[in-house]
């Protein structure tokens, strides 16, 4: 074939953008429902509508890509199912944004217009996701492509509504939840992001009411204590518990306060005692339920003092708040001491604004009905991988709360409920009624819309049309496996469980693989505030999509974090110049059209016989690993064969038989060219661009597509361990040949003589049978073997498998300006080595030093003493010689 059936280089952008068009034209990845094979079904999570790509989203689209290829290479039907989230709050804060530099509010265009313009921007700017999606070269189904504001979507998520609602499973009334005052809405438990500030305790003294004395009272949040109700003590505490049943009064507003027992009271923490503020803490709220006591709300939608807080106190933030509270506190006497404390701190996971316990009405899903059916699928239906994540979902489940799934804002599924007017009926319907049954035309549409996580809880069959009975639904549901972050094992991967258990009576998926985070190359978390972060959109501008892909797979070990620098993805972007150079050349040497088959398993040459053997293992291990997800093991097989055994040794051993022409040439064609082929399509799913362009030109498959192509059958004929070994023992010679020639700066091109004294007359025949490539591959002028083989004194030699490798040394090496080098470069090390070990031995350094680097300082360490080793080895091995 010419040689230019292949560009010189590989540029990817053309040919990328070409096979993308290529599959998306024809509808390469669109399964027919009707078709043989059986199902196989991935829903995407679907990224947020405001979202732009990032190395977790890459991550996570190579892995499900990998199994989408895969499984049609097994003769699967795959269905893929691409689609993104309208993401509530996060749209509605962009498109409030871009209100505000305009100088205007949602409230000054009202809902109607509000939602059309969102609309507006989600066309303009919210398919930004969509098109890096297939810049990544994911083979979804375009052609069902779903948005979860979509008429079918919606029309879901309102049937769902309504059935839970019908069968109590949904609920309306006042409750604690998180408030976001920036965003003016509900957030359930898992939006909320804690982490731990410095913070005080602050000890107040609460006066009892008979005038016997006070109680003091340790506490975070002063200004909350406007709104105090009781406080609370353990019953078994016998510091206090005399004064159960007695009352103290409230400090700064002279509110009587009942004191009661309670067993939730920790004895340890503060002073022992608690002041219970039902409408502003979480468990004060379980505790006020239990007691019965008064729920006063002091605080606005907007996070400041209502009216209820006191003339003194409404209109303040609550950063104000405290510090006039404390300074009043402080002048009346109240204020005992305040200590620095840490402590959890909640803010919303959108805004970043500190959360507010707020009572409200909301509604709410009875989540505690719902989860012990979704807990006991796992892993009884449902495998979750790496295993260790299963005692994670449990822990969720087996302590969960009821989820309020009405948000105040306007951006999302407006929640299918209204109010009677006249006779306050509440009417929850598919449509919106007429009239109510009092007959009322007055019918208010509740304000609310629903949690985002409420439609793409109901994703793995939505998607797939229910709940109209689908072709798409009863091939593709259950879907075989869900990919995902474990950051939204709750969010998501435990409401889809409980949805699709209720609704379709069936778990979502098989099975659900929890990916690594990626990292940066130091193993510290990606962010924009630390600079580290890499963007793969750019990597791929720069690199290639299959070098990162390839990057991602190589390092993506189950349960495992990556940590991923941009000099790896360059690394491997040298791997796939290897893979364009290597089929160059196959190409040079073959015809052009499919070589002339020949009986595979009767092929005699030991490199044929080994490749062949070597491909075989690599089918195996491969499947093996795609199908345990076990991802990285696959790529390093695949690294290892093509560029180790295929390129370093199988080319270099067939140049003779191309050269030599003949039978003996088209032997060696049609194996290369057997094993190109089935390489490429074990490389394609995780290299889908460079594979598909090489094997458009590849005689006997050229022009044809090979994301279609089926996975290479085995061949258990080509099996032959004992190829392996017998090559084993010729590779072992030719690397010590090559290494004495490396080490003592001979230059590769040199050719000259060698000797093997070897130690059986099966050594010496498998090495006789073998010379030609020895001494091709070794660059030999001459080769002595046998048993009495001997070199002159000044010599080089290595064993290999008890098998002398002799390399006589005279007029190939100056003796005295080689032992210079190696004093030379001995020294340089062991300054070196010297100068790290005294530092390593320094403890302010070790223990001050970041761990990563110290690591890094040790293994260099390391690799400098095995180099000292090395160096002084050949020093003796070449003095030696010249004795």
């Amino acid at each position: 074939m010419a040689e230019n059936a292949l560009p010189k280089g590989y540029e990817p952008q053309d040919i990328e953008n070409r096979w993308r068009t290529h599959w998306e034209e024809n509808k390469t990845f669109t399964p027919d429902p009707d078709a043989p094979g059986e199902p196989y079904s991935i829903v995407i999570p679907p990224p947020n509508v405001t979202g732009a790509l990032h190395m977790g989203h890459a991550l996570n689209l190579t892995l499900q890509d990998i199994l989408c290829r895969f499984h049609r290479q097994k003769g699967r039907k795959v269905l893929w199912v691409p689609g993104t989230d309208h993401a509530g709050i996060a749209t509605q804060n962009v498109v409030e944004r871009q209100l505000a530099r305009e100088g205007k509010g949602r409230h000054d265009l009202g809902r109607e217009k509000f939602i059309e313009r969102v609309w507006q921007w989600r066309e303009e700017y919210g398919n930004r996701i969509l098109s890096q999606i297939r810049k990544m070269g994911a083979s979804v189904d375009w052609t069902r492509e779903r948005f979860t504001m979509d008429e079918g979507l919606s029309r879901a998520v309102r049937q769902v509504f309504v059935k839970l609602y019908e069968d109590g499973l949904i609920y309306k009334g006042n409750y604690i939840i998180n408030w976001c005052p920036r965003c003016h809405t509900a957030l359930a438990d898992d939006e909320v992001d804690h982490s731990a500030e410095k913070g005080a305790l602050h000890y107040v003294r609460y006066p009892l009411e008979d005038g016997s004395g006070h109680l003091t009272i340790a506490t975070t949040r002063p200004e909350t204590m406007l709104a105090d109700t009781a406080i609370a003590v353990h019953p078994e505490d016998e510091r206090f518990s005399h004064l159960i049943g007695k009352y103290a009064i409230l400090p700064l507003v002279g509110r009587k306060l009942i004191i009661i027992g309670d067993k939730y009271v920790d004895r340890e923490f503060g002073t022992g005692c608690l002041k219970v503020t039902p409408a502003h803490d979480h468990n004060d709220w379980e505790l006020g339920r239990k007691h019965g006591l008064e729920v006063l709300n002091i605080l606005t939608d907007d996070g400041v003092l209502s009216e209820d807080a006191g003339p003194d106190f409404a209109g303040l933030d609550c950063a104000a708040a405290r510090k006039k509270i404390l300074v009043m506190l402080e002048e009346k006497g109240f204020l005992d001491r305040i200590e620095p404390h840490e402590h959890n701190v909640g803010h919303c996971y959108r805004c970043k604004t500190v959360v507010e316990p707020y009572v409200s009405t909301q509604w709410f899903v009875a989540m505690t009905k719902l989860a012990p059916r979704a807990r006991a699928a796992v892993p009884a239906q449902t495998q979750i991988y790496p295993e260790n994540w299963e005692k994670t979902y449990y822990n969720w489940l087996d302590n969960i709360r009821d989820w309020c799934i009405s948000r105040q804002i306007w951006w999302g599924h407006r929640i299918p409920a209204w109010t009677c007017e006249d006779c306050g009926e509440l009417i929850v319907a598919m449509d919106a009624p007429q009239a109510c049954k009092c007959g009322s035309t007055r019918l208010t549409q509740d304000e609310d819309v629903l949690d985002t996580w409420f439609s793409s809880a109901l994703w793995p069959f939505s998607t797939l049309g229910w709940p109209d009975s689908t072709e798409e639904l009863k091939q593709f549901y259950p879907t075989s496996v869900l990919v995902t972050g474990f950051d939204i094992l709750f969010f998501w991967v435990a409401r889809m469980m409980m949805m699709g258990l209720q609704f379709m009576d069936e778990i979502p998926f098989h099975h659900v693989y929890i990916h690594a985070l990626v990292r940066d190359e130091h193993g510290k978390k990606m962010s924009k505030s630390t600079g580290n972060v890499i963007d793969p959109v750019e990597m791929i501008d720069k690199y290639g999509t299959d070098s990162l892909r390839f990057t991602l797979t190589a390092f993506a070990a189950m349960g495992r974090d990556i940590k991923l620098s941009e000099a790896r993805i360059e690394g491997y972007r040298h791997f796939i110049n290897k893979i364009w150079n290597a089929a160059r050349f196959a190409l040079m040497n073959l015809p052009e059209e499919q070589p002339a088959p020949c009986d595979l398993a009767a092929v005699q040459e030991l490199h044929h016989r080994w490749i062949l053997h070597r491909l075989e293992e690599v089918k195996s291990s491969v499947d093996s690993a795609f199908t345990g997800y076990r991802f990285n093991e696959a790529a390093q097989t695949l690294y290892k064969f093509f560029w180790n055994e295929l390129c370093d040794w199988y080319l270099e051993l067939s140049k003779p038989d191309m050269q030599a022409g003949g039978e003996r040439r088209a032997r060696a064609q049609f194996v290369l060219w057997t094993v190109l082929k089935e390489v490429l399509v074990l490389m394609h799913p995780v290299m889908p661009f460079v594979t598909a362009e090489i094997w458009n030109v590849l005689p006997g498959v050229a022009g044809t597509d090979i994301a279609c192509a089926s996975y290479p059958e085995t061949r258990p004929a080509c099996v032959s361990p004992d190829a392996e070994k017998r090559m084993a023992l010729v590779q072992g010679v030719i690397s010590a040949i090559r290494t004495i020639k490396a080490e003592l700066n001979i230059a590769p091109t040199t050719r000259l003589n060698a000797l093997v004294r070897t130690v059986s007359d099966a050594a010496l025949e498998e090495l006789e049978a073998s010379r030609e490539v020895i001494s091709v591959l070794a660059r030999l002028e001459g080769l002595t073997m046998g048993a009495d083989a001997a070199g002159p004194r000044a010599s080089a030699s290595a064993v290999v498998e008890g098998n002398e490798v002799i390399v006589p040394l005279a007029g190939l090496v100056d003796f005295e300006a080689e032992l210079a080098r190696l004093d030379k470069e001995l020294g340089k090390v062991g300054k070196e080595k010297e100068k790290l070990e005294a530092k390593l031995a320094n403890e302010s350094f070790v223990s001050r030093a970041p761990a990563d680097i110290v690591a890094k300082e040790r293994a260099r360490s390391q690799e400098l003493a095995e180099t000292q080793e090395k160096l002084e080895s050949l020093r003796k091995r070449l003095a030696d010689a010249m004795d």
